[in-house]
């Protein structure tokens, strides 16, 4: 881990180095080490061994009745250090102002933890009120609006959250901006039948159910600025390909299948003084791809080649989040999910948390903040229900379990 640190310590540097000697550009390093320390009370839905946090697991009894996941559990990370540098190149033609951003973590991908990962990689073209941004950042639903929280997850489930491959187009005037995009899937990935992805069974997540559907994710928005106030809605596309083949009756038939699902967002934060008000309300469809729950069902499958029809299942996913202070800040966030089921008869859901009706978040924490140090504290608590599927995908015949979560989190940011 240390190798791997001063070693991209080092080429960053010499990186750097070499680019200030280049006549018209400019640079900035940047970084944080970062630790983290959590508990919960009970097994919970989880990536990066517990620190990107997602729901608590359902009721699993064992022989004698006794829940497997009744049981606690923590950890102890610094795999979101980080390290960045910002360019500002020079001039393209006449007015076309050049940039580009490199940041990396530690996260790794999978489950292989303590490597290197690109979080951003991306260089920005911006010419009187466009810019066109090409490259890896944050999906456009996670936009500029996101719950100020010491959970790594920021706000996941509720809020979207995913850095994707993109071509970004925007038009900004003084009040309003538009947002037009193509999207691509790299490091988050959308949830599919494991027919199309060999070696696994069952669901998995997998580039091939974008990729093999010839269209990118698309993604429209407006947004409204005022002195302290982003106000916005957006409308996103996705249209995937979940199987190619299919093995039926003992015989494999190529199939053209697709599944395509349309989500609305709306967002606002306004900050005034110590304040911060935050919040967003997404009507997804199908989205796993950004850390949330949902999927789709078949609605139909052809006796002959067993080739199907998909729809998607709808889920409201809210969360509102209230700040206040600068050196000593503290702050609430509340999130609350809703599987609202397919509009058609369905059965052999694909999806994550599919048998999750509602689920729940009430959060409270406190920073104390110096200049390059944060300290803090986190408290949640997390309610999921979950019960069996109707013929539309709804949940029924509901129970809840509850899961306590504690985060401990210092930085140094440099």
């Amino acid at each position: 881990m240390k190798k791997q640190f001063f070693l991209l310590a080092a080429l960053v540097g010499m990186s750097a180095g070499a680019m200030a000697q280049k006549k018209g550009f400019d640079y900035k390093f940047y970084g944080q080490v970062r630790t983290d320390v959590f508990y919960n009370t009970r097994s919970n839905s989880e990536t990066v061994d517990g620190l990107f946090y997602m729901y608590p697991k359902d009721v699993n009894p064992d022989a004698d009745g006794n829940d497997l996941n009744d049981r606690g559990n923590n950890g102890f990370y610094v795999l979101y250090t980080r390290l960045g540098v910002d360019v500002n190149g020079p001039v393209l033609g006449d007015k076309v102002k050049t940039s580009a951003k490199v940041e990396v973590d530690f996260r790794g991908s999978g489950t292989t933890y303590s490597l290197v990962r690109i979080r951003h990689a991306y260089f920005n073209l911006t010419w009187n009120r466009s810019a066109l941004l090409v490259g890896q950042t944050w999906h456009p639903l996670y936009g500029d609006v996101a719950p100020e929280i010491l959970n790594l997850n920021m706000g996941a489930p509720y809020q979207p959250f995913s850095r994707a491959p993109q071509i970004r187009y925007r038009f900004s005037t003084p009040h309003f901006g538009l947002t037009a995009a193509a999207i691509g899937q790299s490091q988050y990935l959308s949830v599919g039948p494991s027919s199309d992805v060999p070696g696994t069974t069952g669901t998995a997540k997998s580039q091939n159910y974008l990729k093999n559907s010839m269209v990118p994710e698309f993604y429209l928005g407006l947004d409204y600025k005022g002195k302290g106030l982003i106000a916005g809605v957006g409308a996103h596309v996705s249209s995937m390909t979940p199987r190619t083949q299919s093995v039926y009756h003992d015989q494999t038939y190529k199939v053209s299948e697709r599944v395509t699902g349309v989500s609305a967002e709306a967002h606002v934060k306004y900050t005034h003084g110590l304040w911060l008000v935050a919040a967003k309300s997404v009507l997804g469809s199908n989205l796993t791809q950004t850390s949330t729950v949902g999927g789709y069902g078949v609605t139909s499958t052809d006796e002959r080649t067993g080739e199907q029809e998909y729809t998607p299942l709808r889920v409201s996913h809210t969360w509102m989040n209230v700040m206040y202070g600068r050196k000593w800040r503290g702050g609430l966030f509340g999130g609350y999910l809703k599987n609202l089921g397919a509009k058609d008869e369905v059965s052999g859901l694909i999806g994550t948390g599919t048998n999750l009706d509602q689920l729940t978040t009430a959060t409270a924490e406190l920073t104390y903040n110096l200049p390059h140090w944060k300290f803090g504290a986190e408290y949640s608590w997390i309610a999921a229900w979950y019960g069996s599927n109707d013929t539309k995908g709804k949940v029924v015949d509901t129970h809840q379990v509850d899961n306590h979560r504690f985060v401990l989190t210092a930085l140094f940011q440099f």
